[in-house]
């Protein structure tokens, strides 16, 4: 027959667990529960449309505002799951990279199909229509605001617009 000792280790490893499940969770720091969204600064509609052809650019559109008093520069656009994002613009049919935006207030800007967009390029495996990429706006000053993007098929985005069948 074994010493009740023998069990005390055992027991004491249970007690010790027991009192691991009734601590409260760690509270994140001050600087992490700040958020780093650039106050006044909404965004809506964000879609990221998948290239109809593998290894070719994407497409990302959105309507970005700034509800803020003073004018924002949106300065860069990164999209998980991407390697390298850019803002676009289309004019008379010729397309052609956009370096920083400012945005005075009250103001919105529309990336869209035919206008400003966001070209998404070498996008990754696990960027899937029907799922989500998230997106996230840098300012000039550093400040951000992300949001997630609808990842849809170019047909379903033609689709959606009437275009499809």
């Amino acid at each position: 027959m074994k010493s009740p000792l023998f069990l005390a280790p055992l027991a004491l490893l249970a007690l010790s667990a027991c009192g691991e499940a009734n601590k409260p969770a760690a509270q994140p720091s001050d600087a992490a529960a700040m958020p780093d969204a650039k106050p006044g600064i909404t965004v809506a509609d964000g879609m990221l449309s998948l290239p109809v052809v593998k290894g070719r650019p994407g497409a990302a559109y959105f309507a970005v505002t700034n509800g803020s008093a003073a004018a924002v520069t949106l300065a860069a656009v990164t999209i998980d799951g991407a390697a390298k994002a850019e803002m676009h613009e289309t004019k008379g049919g010729t397309m052609a990279p956009l370096g920083m935006i400012e945005l005075k207030p009250g103001e919105s800007v529309r990336f869209e199909r035919g206008g400003k967009h966001v070209m998404v390029f070498d996008l990754a495996e696990t960027v899937k229509a029907g799922g989500t990429a998230e997106m996230t706006l840098t300012f000039a000053g550093g400040d951000k605001v992300s949001v997630p993007l609808k990842v849809e098929s170019m047909s379903g985005a033609m689709d959606m617009e009437g275009h499809g069948n």
